[in-house]
C-alpha cells in the first residue's frame, strides 16, 4: 500500500518529504490515500519560538501540498518539547510564544489541531533542548492526486512559488492560502510534474535532490545570485513546469531555470556532475551509517540465461485453485499475499499455528495437513520473529515441516497431485532449511547445502532491487519473460545466499537459478547498490529441479495499483498469476 517510497527514481536518490499510503483492504481496491508530513526548524525556533511554531505549520502545510494535497483538508498533531520549567518566568515565555505562533497560524488557515503531546522536560545538567514545536500535517487525497518529487523531463522549467512576507517576517497568509489553491490546482491539471518544499537553505539543495533521482540535470539561469539560491525560504515551492502553462499560473512566481539532458547542476558556466553531487550529499552521513560494507564487489557475473522448450505441466487441473498460507509466530505477509493470490483467481485459506499449549500445537498440525490436502498450492510469507532474530520465523516453518505428518502432506502434494509451493523472503528461508529448495523434498540439510545468511552490510535493507528472471523453468514465471528485469522491494536482514561454487554452478546448468539482482543494465553483479545483501552468483531466488517449488528473496506480494509510483521500471513479475494459470 506504499504509494511513495522514501527515495525516488530510477536512482532512488530523490527523498520523499511527504508520507503516502493507500488505506488497506483486505478485499478489493481503495483510490484513498492518506497523507503525512511534518515541518519544524530547530535554528529557527531557538531564535525565535513564535516563528518557529508558525513556519513548522507552515512547512509541514506546504509539503502536503507539493505532493498534492488539499490543504483545506488537513489536521494537525503537535510534538512540544521545551526546557524543564521552573519558577523562573523567563522558562515559561518560549512554551507561550510557540504556541501563540501556532495558534496564530492556525487561525489564519483555518486548521485544527486535533493532538499533540507536550513535555518540559528537556534538560539535562546545564544542557537544554532547544524550543521545539513540531507540526505533523495529516491529510487525505485520491491517489491520482499525488505527483512526485524528481525532475522528469528535459526542457520544463523550474518555477518557484513566492510567499510574500511583511514587516515581521511572518507570511501574508492570504496570498499563501492563494498560492496552495493554485498550486492544488494546477496539479490536478497535470501541469506540475514534480514538486519540493523550500526550507532554511533554499532552492539549491532542493533543485539538487530533485535532479538526482533521474539524473535529470538542468541550466539555473545566470541572472540568480548564488544568496537568491540559499536564502531561507520556508514555506515555498519549487517546481517542474512545462513552459506551455507558464502563462496560466496566476500566482507570484519565478522561473528559476530549465531541465536539460546533461546529468548536471549548470551554473554561471560552472558544470557540477550529478554523481559528484550525489556522493556529496551521501558521504556526510556515511561513518555514521555506511552504506558500503567495504566487501570485495569486483567479481564478475557471467550473464547466463536457461531455456527450456517443454516446462513442466500440470495432470490435475482445477477451475479455481485453493492456496494454503500458513501463519507462524512472526509472519507479516500473509495478508499482501492472500490478496496477490485472490487478484489472481486463487481461493484462499490462511490458518494461523497455535503454539501455546501442546493440545494447539496438535490442532494446528492436523487443520494443517486437512488444508495442504485441501490445496493445489502452499505458500510460506515472509516475516520476522523477535526483532528479525537469526532465522527468523523461518525456524517455526521448518521445525513444524518436519512433523512427520505434515511432511508426509507436503510431499504427497509435490509428487502426487503435481502441486506447487512458494516462499518469499523468510519463506525463501524455511524452503532451504526444509530442503524443498534446491532438493524439492524434505531432506537433513548438510555442509553442501546452500543457505541464506546476514546481508553483508550486516543490517536489515530496505528498498527496492532489480531483478532478472535467467531461467523459464519454473511454472511460476511462465508469465515473466526470460531475461526481463522486474522492479521489487526486498525488507531483510538476512537474503544473502551463499553455496559452494559447484553447487551454484549445478544450480545454473540445470535451471535452477530463477532470478538474479542485476544493474540498471540488466548484468548480474556484486555491487552493493544491486546485490544489496552480496548474494553468491547474484542469486536472488532458486527453485526445485522441476522448477515447482520457488524460493525468492524479494517480496512480489508487495505490488498494486499506485504503488511505489516513484520508483521506475515494471514491477509486475505476474507470480501469483503464472502459479494460478498452471492448474487452469
Amino acid at each position: 500500500g506504499t504509494v511513495l517510497m522514501p527515495y525516488g527514481g530510477t536512482q532512488q536518490m530523490t527523498e520523499t518529504q511527504c508520507m503516502v499510503a493507500k488505506l488497506p483492504t483486505t478485499r478489493g481496491e481503495s483510490d484513498t490515500v492518506t497523507m503525512m508530513s511534518y515541518g519544524f526548524d530547530p535554528y529557527l525556533s531557538k531564535w525565535s519560538p513564535y516563528h518557529g511554531a508558525i513556519y513548522a505549520v507552515i512547512e509541514s502545510v506546504s509539503k502536503i501540498v507539493a505532493t498534492g494535497g488539499d490543504y483545506k483538508k488537513i489536521r494537525f498533531s503537535f510534538q512540544e518539547y521545551f526546557r524543564r520549567m521552573s519558577e523562573d518566568p523567563k522558562r515559561w515565555s518560549q512554551p507561550v510564544a510557540a504556541l501563540l505562533g501556532a495558534y496564530e497560524a492556525q487561525m489564519q488557515l483555518g486548521l485544527p489541531s486535533i493532538g499533540g503531546k507536550d513535555s518540559m522536560s528537556g534538560t539535562f545538567n546545564d544542557i537544554d533542548v532547544p524550543p521545539t514545536l513540531i507540526s505533523f500535517a495529516v491529510d487525505v487525497a485520491k491517489k491520482r492526486d499525488i505527483v512526485t518529487p524528481e525532475f522528469k523531463n528535459e526542457n520544463n522549467k523550474i518555477v518557484k512559488f513566492v510567499i510574500e512576507k511583511d514587516e515581521n517576517q511572518l507570511p501574508k497568509f492570504d496570498m499563501l492560502k492563494k498560492s496552495y489553491d493554485r498550486i492544488h490546482e494546477l496539479i490536478q491539471e497535470g501541469n506540475i510534474f514534480a514538486a519540493y518544499t523550500l526550507g532554511r537553505h533554499g532552492m539549491l539543495p532542493a533543485i539538487c535532490k530533485m535532479a538526482m533521482g533521474n539524473k535529470v540535470g538542468c541550466h539555473i539561469y545566470d541572472s540568480f545570485e548564488i544568496n537568491d539560491l540559499t536564502r531561507s525560504a520556508y514555506g515555498e515551492i519549487i517546481a517542474e513546469i512545462p513552459e506551455s502553462a507558464l502563462t496560466r499560473i496566476n500566482i507570484p512566481h519565478v522561473v528559476v531555470g530549465e531541465l536539460t539532458d546533461t546529468p548536471a547542476i549548470i551554473y554561471q558556466n560552472m558544470l557540477y556532475n550529478l554523481d559528484d553531487v550525489a556522493a556529496d550529499w551521501s558521504e556526510t552521513l556515511e561513518k555514521v551509517f555506511p552504506t558500503d560494507s567495504k566487501a570485495d564487489t569486483s567479481e564478475e557475473i557471467r550473464p547466463r540465461l536457461y531455456y527450456k522448450s517443454k516446462v513442466y505441466v500440470c495432470k490435475n487441473k482445477v477451475a479455481k485453485p485453493k492456496v494454503f498460507i500458513p501463519v507462524f509466530p512472526g509472519t507479516n505477509c500473509e495478508y499482501d499475499s492472500r490478496k496477490a493470490f485472490e487478484n489472481a483467481g486463487a481461493e484462499v485459506e490462511t490458518i494461523v499455528f497455535k503454539n501455546l499449549t501442546a493440545e494447539g500445537i496438535r490442532d494446528s498440525v492436523e487443520a494443517y495437513v486437512k488444508a495442504i490436502k485441501d490445496s493445489q498450492i502452499v505458500m510460506f510469507p515472509g516475516g520476522f520473529s523477535a526483532g528479525d532474530e537469526p532465522e527468523g520465523s523461518a525456524k517455526f516453518f521448518a521445525t513444524s515441516f518436519r512433523n512427520e505428518k505434515l511432511k508426509e502432506a507436503i510431499e504427497d502434494l509435490l509428487q502426487n497431485r503435481d502441486g506447487l509451493v512458494l516462499g518469499i523472503c523468510n519463506g525463501f528461508q524455511a524452503l532451504i532449511k526444509l530442503g524443498l529448495v534446491p532438493f524439492g523434498k524434505i531432506v537433513e540439510q548438510d555442509e553442501a547445502a546452500p543457505t541464506l545468511t546476514y546481508n553483508t552490510i550486516g543490517r536489515h535493507i530496505s528498498k527496492m532491487v532489480n531483478t532478472k528472471v535467467v531461467s523459464n523453468k519454473s511454472p511460476w514465471l511462465q508469465e515473466a519473460q526470460l531475461g526481463s528485469t522486474y522492479v521489487t522491494p526486498v525488507s531483510h536482514g538476512e537474503g544473502r545466499f551463499v553455496a559452494p561454487k559447484d553447487v551454484i554452478e549445478k544450480l545454473f546448468a540445470n535451471g535452477q537459478v530463477a532470478t538474479q539482482y542485476v544493474d540498471a543494465k540488466g548484468r548480474p553483479t556484486m555491487h552493493e547498490n544491486y546485490n544489496v545483501n552480496g548474494s553468491f552468483a547474484a542469486i536472488e531466488g532458486i527453485t526445485s529441479p522441476d522448477g515447482r517449488v520457488l524460493g525468492k528473496m524479494a517480496h512480489c506480494e508487495r505490488k498494486g495499483d499506485s504503488v511505489a509510483i516513484n520508483i521506475y521500471g515494471e514491477q509486475d513479475l505476474k507470480l501469483f498469476e503464472s502459479g494460478v494459470k498452471y492448474f487452469l
